[in-house]
Order: C-alpha cells, then structure tokens, then sequence
C-alpha cells in the first residue's frame, strides 16, 4: 500500500467513525501534501461535515475535524493547546531555528502528526499541539539544544502579548504580471522567468485552496488561497489596470 493510500483510508476512516458512533473526530496534525489529499476527497467525504484548523487561520500544519453542530447536536472546538516555550535566561539563549525546536521535542519520542506550526517571535516560540500531549512537552522539554527552557501552556490562559504574537499577519503586495495565469503571477512573486517558474509546478509546490494545482494555466480567482512552498502564502484579490505593455497590475495579501 502506498502513502497516499494510507492517507486517504485513515482519513475515510475517521469520517466513517464520526458518522457510525455519532461523535466528533479528528485526524493528527497533517502537512500540506496530506491535506490536499484531503481536499481532494471531497466527493468520498461528502457524507459528513468537515473542517480544518491548526490553531490560527494561517498555520499550515492542521488538524480536520469530522462532524457538525447540526449532525452531532453539540459543538467542539479543537483538541489543540498552545504551549508558549521561553528561555530560562534570555540574555544567554542561542539563536534557535524550527529544526532546533522540532528536533528537541521528538527527541522525546512525541510522534509529528501530534505536533502543529512552531512560531519563532523573538525571544518567545509558540507550539501548536495536540491537546493530550501539552503536559508531557511542559515537563519533559528541558532544553533545546543548550539552551534552558521553559514550557507553559497558555491555552486557558494567553494575554494580549501572546494573541499579537500569534495572531497572522499579512501585508498588502501590487505586483505586475503577464497576466491573472497562475504561472504569471508566480513568476512575478518568485521573481522567475515563466519557464523557471513552471519547474515549481512539476515538483508540486504550487497549491490553490489546499489541492496541488499543476495546471499552469489555472485563471485565478478573487479569494484564493495561493501556496507557494518555499515562498509562502498569498490571498489573491484580483487584478488592477494595465500598464502601458498590457501588463496588468496583480493584488495580493501575503501572509507574514
């Protein structure tokens, strides 16, 4: 059985389980590929209501629920905590990067699918976690690399620091492109040649609404959500004038 395989029956599966047993469901943490296979099953999960989160609107790694207020006759909301890590001593820590962070925390034997996005603000890095592990992560992460550290889960208990920390940005872009074609606007925002740009397509990097889009030629419409990997993540809001060379002016959203 290949991994897509594997992917697409566990997801069946925890719908069906939602449906059967009448109860809310939900995957691990899944990666961008997963979840577009997850879009890309919307005929097979038509069944059941689903939805994703991974603990704000912009994080890439996310969880999907299974069921609804109206089919279940209750809500849920999502078994994800946020555990805020800090440096014991600020003025001693090392500069540590995501790999320092998620190599540290599997080193303990957490499995990734129960791990989300790790946001690095300054001093302070805030996890996305499944909700049953944060406990194990507040005593057991001790350290990353050399640096002494402290975990705190403020999922119950986040100030007004911690909600701008983590909260998504986005900053308004205007670029020209060729066109509203997809490979257009990539290559305006990648600042590649149309035919470099086109390689992002055959290796699958390029994502509209959740599902890897190789069409190359996909005309892109007000409001969607365009993931470049490697790049990052854009709102499409449409096109303004052309300029003098029928070029056209491209307005986007990037997330920051």
């Amino acid at each position: 059985m290949n991994e897509e395989t594997l992917i697409r029956r566990k997801i069946l599966d925890s719908a069906t389980k939602a449906y059967n047993q009448n109860v809310y469901t939900y995957t691990g943490f899944l990666g961008i590929n997963e979840l577009a296979i997850y879009h890309s099953m919307a005929k097979d999960l038509s069944f059941i209501s689903s939805r994703c989160f991974g603990g704000t609107e912009a994080c890439e790694r996310q969880m999907i629920q299974f069921g609804s207020k109206e089919e279940l006759g209750y809500s849920e909301e999502f078994p994800i905590d946020t555990i805020k890590i800090s440096p014991l001593s600020p003025k001693f820590a090392e500069s540590l990067g995501h790999r320092d962070y998620l190599g540290a925390l599997m080193n303990t034997g957490i499995e990734r699918s129960l791990l989300g996005d790790i946001l690095i603000k300054n001093t302070h890095t805030y996890l996305f976690c499944a909700k049953h592990i944060s406990d194990f992560i507040e005593k057991n992460v001790l350290t990353i690399k050399h640096t002494n550290v402290i975990c705190t889960n403020i999922t119950n208990n986040i100030d007004a620091s911690d909600i701008d920390m983590i909260k998504p940005e986005r900053k308004e872009l205007e670029l020209i492109a060729a066109s509203p074609r997809i490979d257009a606007v990539v290559a305006s925002i990648t600042k590649l040649s149309r035919s470099n740009a086109s390689e992002l397509f055959h290796s699958k990097k390029i994502y509209i609404n959740g599902i890897c889009n190789e069409n190359k030629s996909y005309q892109l419409k007000s409001g969607d959500i365009l993931v470049i990997r490697g790049t990052g993540k854009f709102i499409y809001l449409g096109c303004g004038n052309e300029t003098r060379k029928g070029r056209v002016y491209v307005h986007l959203k990037q997330y920051i």
